[in-house]
């Protein structure tokens, strides 16, 4: 829990730890895909859900979105004064996710983490991957080809998979290969349905290669509605996104019971998506396109049956 400051009683510092728990894990709710449902185990939902707690405050740091207050930088020991410097968060989350491997985590939900990590005997390179992507989105704002885009997405989405696999047992090297497909996938999804969003924060994760090609230039993202060439794009690229889903399903069949509905999910999620955009005419500029639970459920029996 965190220390209390002078004049604070140890009730009150141990309500602001679990505050910072609950605001980051309870957008586990508006994920495109499972993160810990309830027919999983309860040790591999805590666990589950101990690194999802990393993976989102990781992206809220990096998008800025963290809750008003400054809460989070006090519990990372960053002063007031750089509590808005995102690579200042970076580094001290950094400094803070290393203590989980050799000391005591400052932050409450790496002090989560650690009993997972121990427990899963997992490795500090998937955790330092998300935040080297996070680091990126500071750096970087635009990405000339679609290998550069993938290279992203090897920091930001695919360690995830990974550690799902290194929480419930079953990473081999096909596996892994299967998942960081779907991971990726799930992340130009993401990003196809928050193109507008990501414009806000001046970040395209188009390739500028697909945009010349389709003749669509940054202004056209701007608009209220999309042009026909930027539906064209979109269309493009969640094509892309669905033939890594397909590419990558096979995983859900190679493992069995209560994991093999969990990945299903995963893959569910990502075709309910990109059939939400396709709903959409691939129109995502007024917002992102999301799909109804009877979508996803479809989706997730399909996937289940081996359907593509």
């Amino acid at each position: 829990m965190c220390r209390p400051r002078p004049g604070q009683s140890a009730v009150t510092a141990a309500r602001t730890a679990q505050d910072l728990e609950r605001v980051t894990l309870d957008k586990a709710a508006s994920e495109n895909f499972p993160v810990a449902p309830f027919f999983l185990p309860r040790a591999w939902r805590d666990d589950l859900m101990a690194v999802y707690g990393f993976a989102r405050l990781v992206d809220d740091i990096g998008d800025g979105d963290l809750a008003p207050g400054g809460a989070d930088a006090r519990a990372l020991g960053v002063p007031p004064a750089a509590a808005g410097d995102r690579l200042a968060l970076l580094d001290a989350f950094e400094a803070d996710l290393r203590r989980v491997f050799d000391g005591t985590p400052r932050h409450p939900l790496l002090r989560r983490l650690q009993p997972t990590a121990r427990r899963r005997s997992l490795t500090p390179e998937p955790f330092l991957g998300l935040i080297a992507a996070n680091r990126q989105d500071q750096l970087v704002r635009r990405y000339e080809t679609y290998d550069d885009l993938l290279a992203y997405c090897e920091l930001s989405a695919n360690p995830v998979g990974r550690l799902v696999l290194a929480v419930t047992g079953t990473a081999t090297p096909e596996r892994i290969r299967l998942s960081d497909a779907i991971c990726t996938a799930l992340q130009i999804v993401e990003h196809l349905q928050d193109v507008a969003e990501d414009l806000g924060r001046d970040r395209i994760y188009l390739p500028a290669e697909d945009m010349k090609r389709f003749h669509v230039q940054e202004t056209d993202l701007a608009a209220k509605t999309a042009s026909a060439s930027v539906r064209a794009l979109v269309a493009y690229e969640a094509q892309r996104a669905r033939d890594l889903l397909n590419e990558g399903a096979p995983l859900v069949g190679s493992v069995h019971g209560r994991l093999k509905l969990l990945l299903a999910g995963f893959v569910a999620g990502g075709r309910a998506a990109v059939r939400a955009i396709a709903a959409a005419e691939y129109d995502v500029l007024p917002g992102p396109p999301r799909p109804g639970k009877l979508q996803l459920l479809r989706e997730a029996g399909a996937t289940l049956r081996g359907e593509g």
